[in-house]
């Protein structure tokens, strides 16, 4: 279950009469829970309460406590032997009239009457598995609201299918957009009087809905109409209490969607919430989903968290204005500067959605601003920080106007934060009409048209607010000059699943420039945009991006072009998990890049400790790599670099699959068809040293072939691989038909000790799979191998060090990791080993080898899940990452960022000494 989901049940709870004797198991409900697992609650199977409640290992322990003795039962469930030993997050009581409950983890306490209790869902969705983002908690009303919004957009769409159609659901948007207005204009006073708009369409619109959608069209409508105009109009007493709100909000047309008896019952609902709860920058990411069909299903999963958006905004700037903030103190002077400096800065985000960047970086300047009007004693001072300098392009209609609708609240809501109520409604209306959203392909359009250096030229006022034609003319600037910072979370999307119009976007951008574009992710071209762009005019650009652009071919493709423009890394922060609200669901590991040709700017990487905690380090440069260093690129080498033993292929069957046996083939090849079990070899690749797949293979040499071709299974498979290779439209491929009995392409005798790694293999294990096979055995193509090689070898592989640098300079498959030996592993840096070094090794080896053995049957792919790595294992390969680590630098590294930086210096000292760099 989703928050939205989960909020509704827990909203229905709290609203039908307290059940005690059900509460318990209904409220686990409302949380996910499944059936069978109550009824086993409720049978006592699986309930370890000793104080007569409901308690559920690892979750929660609940009682129903008697009347007016809610405290002292939660005092209980705390202090129960039982609560302790079921590991419980979290305790609760309740009488039906009030409701206490403590998270025993986090610490949070919730204490309020019983029907409130929903009010505060977000403490329990841990419950649910939903434990990715803690901001999740202070949003219980964006939550809230975007539930009750979704089944009402649902159900209108339901009762006018026209409305849903390409050609009308921009109205259905407009229509909602109109409607979140009001329903935040009623509850902040910008209406003469609270709840004005749900009380007139509940007293003015028939109890059976018949003249609902009238009564909506005649209030927008007054929205719409002047002051001076009011009288000709002749609008209805009811309605002309209503004010002119302007903006091109209500402009248009004025058809709403016919309204059925559910669906007016839903509005008032909606209407009855507390809007002014409502926080822009959240609530935003939600609503869009209402109407985007792909995303609906997921509602309430997908919104950018402010922490994140801050590793983004604090660095691009506001970092610096709040340093310049500390350093004038009370200087009147040095703060009048700071801001008139603030209002002539600009934010652009050309991904921009639903704003959400665009308004944190609103709200958090607003509160600098109010700070220097504090010092200065200009508490009641009006904003000098324009909503127009916050420029955004969407390729979505509504999203766009959300993006709008969400800076116009967020303006007001600041305005009455550090103005107070009486200023902000003074300047809140009529709203301004200019357009500066606009609904496009950002990779289209011209960045300079929309948000240009200067600023000098002609205005334009758009007649709707949410009207943004393409070739609509630049809104000039209220503050000329200044700064400007772009920003945003762009689509990624590799380049496998790119759409037609998506390559055609990036070819219009690189073709002419590369001719490897093909490969770039989409989010490239937001990067080449921004360097364009800084080549015209002074701008810092950051934006958040899969880590893929950092890393293999990518890294020469996209950043030699964007180095060329005279940009450098300004700041980064390493690979992080970009989380969303999916319970047990791992967010994307992205970066984010900050790109400037400034000169002067402090190089600062931040990057994740093994511990969790965030480490800045300021460097003199940061590649693309995103690593403190010269700009190097990692190219491919015939051989290692290091003293390391040389890693080849295995073998390519190219055989049509007749000389390849699963093992029921392979035991009546034997069995039944009487063929020498020598001739019958384990057969290896990658999902079969992964998952323990068993399967064969045929494995003849040229002096067995006379022997093996005697035997009448075995000819009649070679006579298969004949035909196969003889129909090939290839040469070479014709020509090993005269040795139909051996592989296309042979790598071994079949008699080595083989240290095996998979050519592909999840980024989601800690640690690249490897492991040692013995003779006999024969590897496929789809593994890389090391004959007969030293173990110590197998140790280097199976190291943190080695998934860092393979997971950096390695070419990506999908979000796999591809193993190369020309790109991976001869580029490895390693310094010299020494004979106890290499003894240490091999016995860090062993052990890696002997913790597996003592699982088995389990498999790679079991004994490496990130969840459930077995204890001794994990331990032996912390034994093998501290040798290592200490071989390197004395002791362990921080993190997988100072890992790579120290890779990276050895590796350009160990060119230097070869004088090549492949």
């Amino acid at each position: 279950m989703n928050p939205v989901e989960i909020e509704e049940q827990i909203s229905l709870l709290a609203e039908k009469p307290f059940d005690a004797a059900e509460f318990p198991y209904a409220f686990l409900e409302a949380f996910g829970n499944k059936e069978t697992t109550i009824r086993k609650l409720r049978s006592g199977a699986s309930n370890k309460s000793d104080l007569g409640g409901v308690l559920q290992t690892n979750n929660i322990h609940i009682a129903v406590a008697l009347r007016g003795e809610v405290t002292k039962t939660l005092a209980a469930l705390k202090a129960s032997p039982a609560t302790a030993r079921a590991k419980a997050k979290f305790i609760l009581a309740t009488d039906g009239e009030t409701f206490e409950a403590e998270d025993l983890v986090g610490g949070d306490t919730v204490a309020c009457f019983y029907p409130d209790f929903s009010d505060h869902f977000g403490v329990f969705l841990p419950l649910a598995g939903i434990t990715t983002v803690k901001q999740i908690r202070d949003s219980s009303f964006d939550i809230k609201a975007t539930g009750r919004l979704n089944r009402l957009y649902v159900q209108l769409l339901k009762d006018n299918p026209d409305w849903g159609t390409a050609a009308r659901r921009p109205d259905m948007n407009h229509f909602m957009a109109r409607l979140i207005f009001c329903f935040f204009a009623e509850d902040t006073d910008i209406f003469e009087a609270p709840d004005l708009f749900t009380d007139t369409i509940e007293k003015m619109s028939a109890g059976d809905s018949s003249n609902t959608h009238e009564v909506i069209s005649t209030l927008f409508r007054a929205m719409n109409i002047k002051g001076a105009d009011r009288a000709q109009a002749k609008l209805p007493r009811w309605a002309d209490r209503f004010p002119y709100v302007n903006g091109g909000l209500f402009s248009g047309s004025a058809d709403v969607p016919v309204f059925t008896r559910i669906a007016r019952s839903y509005l008032i609902h909606i209407g009855r919430l507390d809007w002014k709860k409502i926080n822009p920058d959240i609530f935003g990411s939600m609503i869009q989903a209402v109407a985007d069909d792909e995303e609906r299903g997921a509602l309430g999963m997908h919104y950018t968290s402010v922490p994140n958006i801050l590793k983004v905004l604090n660095p691009l700037f506001l970092d610096d204005l709040r340093e310049k903030l500390e350093e004038a103190g009370n200087n009147a002077r040095k703060l009048l500067n700071l801001r008139n400096r603030m209002a002539r800065i600009r934010v652009f985000d050309p991904a921009c959605g639903s704003g959400n960047f665009l308004v944190i970086a609103y709200k958090e300047m607003r509160k600098i601003e109010a700070e220097i009007n504090m010092q200065r004693g200009e508490a009641e001072r009006p904003t000098e920080i324009p909503l127009t300098n916050f420029r955004g392009i969407e390729l979505r209609n509504f999203p766009a106007e959300i993006a709008r609708l969400a800076l116009i609240i967020a303006e007001y809501q600041c305005d009455v934060l550090y103005r107070g109520q009486k200023e902000a409604l003074r300047d809140f209306l009529p709203l301004d009409a200019m357009n500066w959203i606009t609904c496009g392909n950002a990779l289209r359009l011209d960045w300079l048209s929309i948000c240009r250096s200067t600023g000098s030229v002609v205005k334009h006022q758009a007649e709707d607010l949410f009207h943004t034609p393409l070739d609509q003319a630049e809104i000039d600037f209220e503050n000329e000059g200044g700064e400007t910072y772009i920003c945003g979370n762009p689509p990624y999307r590799g380049s496998q699943w790119q759409t037609q119009g998506q390559k055609s976007d990036l070819k219009a951008i690189f073709d002419g420039r590369t001719a490897n574009w093909k490969s770039l992710d989409y989010v490239a071209g937001w990067f080449m945009k921004a360097a364009d762009y800084g080549t015209k005019t002074a701008a810092v650009s950051a934006f958040v991006a899969t880590n893929s652009i950092c890393q293999g071919r990518q890294v020469e493709t996209l950043w030699s072009l964007i180095f060329a423009t005279g940009h450098e890394v300004a700041f980064a922060h390493t690979s992080f998990k970009w989380a969303n609200l999916a319970s047990n669901k791992a967010g994307v590991t992205v970066v984010i890049v900050g790109i400037s040709n400034q000169p002067g700017r402090v190089r600062r990487l931040f990057s994740i400790a093994d511990d969790g905690a965030t480490i800045q380090k300021e460097a003199e440069n940061i590649n693309a790599y995103l690593v403190p260093g010269p700009n190097i690129t990692i190219g491919p080498r015939a051989r290692p670099l290091c003293d390391l033993h040389e890693m080849g292929f295995g073998n390519m069957p190219n055989d049509g699959g007749h000389l390849l046996l699963d093992s029921d083939e392979a035991r009546a090849a034997v069995n039944r068809y009487a063929v020498p079990s020598t001739f019958v070899r384990p057969f290896v690749g990658s999902q079969e040293f992964i998952r323990g797949i068993e399967r064969r293979c045929i494995w003849i040499t040229a002096d067995t072939y006379d022997v093996a071709r005697q035997n009448a299974w075995l000819e009649s498979r070679f006579a298969g691989v004949r035909v196969q290779r003889a129909a090939s439209d290839r040469p070479t491929t014709n020509a090993l038909a005269e040795t139909p009995y051996r592989f296309g392409e042979v790598r071994q005798t079949g008699e080595e000790v083989i240290i095996a790694v998979p050519a592909i293999s999840s980024e989601n294990r800690e640690y690249l799979p490897c492991g040692l096979l013995s003779p006999g055995t024969i590897l496929s193509n789809k593994c890389y191998a090391l004959y007969d090689a030293p173990l110590w070898n197998m140790a280097l592989i199976a190291s943190r060090l080695h998934w860092v640098w393979i997971g950096t300079v390695c070419v990506r498959m999908r979000t796999d990791f591809s193993y190369s030996n020309t790109l991976g592993w001869n580029t490895f840096p390693l310094p010299t080993l020494t004979e106890k070094n290499k003894a240490d090794l091999t016995r860090c080896a062993e052990d890696i080898l002997l913790a597996r053995e003592a699982h088995f049957p389990a498999t790679i792919a079991d004994l490496y899940d990130p969840e459930n790595m077995p204890a001794d294992l994990r331990a032996a390969h912390e034994r093998n990452d501290e040798v290592l680590e200490r071989i390197y630098i004395g002791r362990r590294f921080k993190n997988d960022t100072e890992r790579l930086e120290k890779l990276f210096e050895f590796y350009t000292k160990s060119v230097g000494r070869t004088g090549r760099a492949a």
